[in-house]
């Protein structure tokens, strides 16, 4: 393994390995220069919940997976790769020894609420910081939690955002990208570069942070998959996945439905700060010039669905639209998806899930359809908040993962958004993402657009309802989430 700075000269026929390491699995794909996908692998991840809002994960379970899925995925595609591109959680953090990287505490999820007490502490100060960091305060980032650790688990070694364990174990560079940087709470956003007035407000030491790169560029090489690779791509998963979908202008929206709902929409080169309660961050640094985006998060989407086999209302996920379609809707049933608190535009960590309007008439059925309608209503709201601080409406919204295989779901999605919903046509947009960067970063494309290439819709949704009714349904969802609000 060699550090930043190794040179390296790429090929126009370079072949990508791309990671993908999310909260419920890691993907790994081997990428042809045209986008083809030559090999693939996934392992399985496991979440462990525990007190007082906690989530965690293994993080030598994590890494293993990392080495796991990109082998397979190379062995499966048969041919030597150039490049490797690495999408990571964005807000999961863990406290590591720099001097052999060994883990000092667990992994805290994203989803982890702990650190709320840490926000409490800092509410005064709340406004300044997002002003600075264009995030608002909240235990979803990874500074709260962060001084969390080092108050509840160790004071040795490093507290960091995962990506910079991995690509230390990686290539040996102590590193971060960023847009990984952006959801900290620790980056100034307009300078970008870590804040002394924001890491002294979480009492973190700024020089004990890992030196912030670009989204595209060669950062150092691993022996982990075979041979001497260079990494030239990196960036948080949702960002990776706009990429991705090839949201490049200003105005340009999507959705990813994984263990959450992400919606991101691209700003262009202004750090423009949101009025309505959405987080503005880093898309992508490439080189020079860096572009900025907005984006909201609906923290329990498949989760909530997980939650719903784990108490028997869905037997096996495979079932999911044929329970929601054997009723016409979920009649006066309301369901609130705050399973893990609200984000925004609410930012109520300590909200719950609600279901409401049930009567004796509620069955099974309009429970799921329940379930599906509440987490696009709450996507509809986020975009709402997005047009509102764009002031233009959307065009349509790019949707991607493993929720897109429910069609009420998204034909849901599409009435309640009055706007088309565009189905990207492949299941790994946040790895080919990844890949297209990490071609960027290895001077295999010479644009973005080329990096990229082009890509139909697998399909496309349009509204089945009026605006009236729509805007009707939203105000009743609302009003739910006002409920679980006041939990």
């Amino acid at each position: 393994m060699r550090g930043r700075g190794a040179a390296f000269y790429a090929s126009p026929s370079v072949h990508v390995l791309a990671i993908d390491q999310g909260t419920s699995a890691t993907k790994a794909l081997v990428v042809a220069p045209d986008g083809g996908v030559l090999g693939a692998a996934e392992v399985a991840l496991q979440s462990r919940a525990v007190g007082d809002g906690g989530v965690e994960q293994d993080p030598e379970a994590l890494w293993q997976s990392v080495v796991t899925a990109g082998r397979e995925a190379v062995a499966a595609a048969g041919v030597p790769i150039g490049a490797v591109g690495f999408a990571n959680q964005g807000e999961t953090v863990l406290a590591w020894d720099r001097a052999d990287g060994r883990p000092l505490s667990t992994a805290l999820s994203w989803q982890d609420r702990r650190a709320e007490s840490v926000c409490a502490r800092l509410r005064a100060r709340a406004p300044a910081l997002t002003a600075l960091t264009g995030l608002p305060l909240d235990p979803y980032f990874a500074a709260p939690k962060m001084t969390w650790l080092r108050a509840h688990a160790t004071r040795a070694g490093v507290v960091t955002t995962t990506d910079a364990w991995f690509l230390q174990r990686l290539t040996g560079a102590y590193v971060t990208d960023a847009a990984t940087a952006s959801r900290t709470l620790l980056l100034d956003l307009d300078r970008g570069t870590w804040s002394a007035d924001a890491c002294a407000a979480f009492e973190i030491d700024p020089t004990l942070l890992p030196a912030i790169v670009g989204c595209a560029e060669p950062v150092g090489e691993t022996t982990v998959f075979g041979g001497r690779v260079p990494v030239t791509g990196l960036a948080v998963d949702q960002q990776a996945a706009l990429f991705g979908e090839g949201c490049l202008e200003p105005g340009a929206a999507k959705c990813t439905y994984g263990t959450g709902a992400f919606v991101l929409a691209t700003t262009g080169s202004v750090a423009r700060r949101s009025a309505h309660g959405l987080v503005a961050c880093v898309a992508w640094r490439l080189g020079a010039a860096t572009t900025y985006c907005l984006d909201g998060q609906v923290y329990t989407a498949g989760a909530a669905l997980q939650w719903l086999e784990r108490i028997g209302v869905l037997r096996d996920p495979e079932e999911l639209d044929a329970v929601a379609a054997s009723v016409p809707s979920a009649g006066s049933a309301l369901f609130v998806p705050a399973l893990a608190g609200l984000a925004a535009p609410f930012w109520r960590p300590t909200a719950r899930g609600v279901f409401a309007g049930l009567g004796l008439a509620t069955g099974r059925g309009e429970l799921v359809r329940a379930v599906l309608e509440g987490i696009a209503a709450q996507v509809a709201v986020l975009a709402a908040a997005i047009e509102a601080d764009l002031g233009a409406p959307l065009d349509g919204l790019r949707v991607d993962g493993g929720l897109t295989r429910s069609r009420v779901l998204l034909q849901t999605q599409a009435d309640l958004l009055q706007r088309p919903v565009i189905v990207y046509p492949s299941p790994h947009a946040t790895a080919l993402g990844i890949a297209a960067l990490a071609r960027l970063g290895a001077g295999a494309a010479a644009t973005p657009e080329r990096a990229l290439g082009t890509w139909q819709p697998a399909a496309t949704y349009e509204p089945r309802i009026d605006a009236a009714d729509a805007a009707e349904r939203i105000a009743r969802w609302r009003r739910a989430a006002d409920t679980a609000c006041a939990l």
